[in-house]
């Protein structure tokens, strides 16, 4: 198992910049049933990435967590039954 998790964001509020403090994540879209493919995105050296789905752009926030974004909301909650 392994113990590196990978952010998943969303952009439900049709947002144009979503602000992270990851490198590595996952972009889903909107929150299920509108979801795209979850697609894998790194940044690399680079500080800015597309999604290829839904055409969001993310930014590298050196300020924010890894897995915190800006807007708050646009972070992937697990749901727990």
């Amino acid at each position: 198992m392994s113990d590196h998790v990978v952010p998943h964001f969303h952009n439900d509020a049709g947002v144009p910049i979503i602000e992270i403090g990851s490198r590595e994540f996952m972009c889903v879209g909107a929150n299920p049933p509108f979801d795209h493919p979850h697609v894998f995105l790194d940044l690399g050296n680079d500080n800015e990435i597309i999604c290829p789905y839904c055409s969001t752009l993310y930014r590298f926030a050196a300020d924010l967590a890894a897995g915190q974004s800006r807007p708050p909301e646009c972070v992937v909650k697990d749901k727990v039954a």
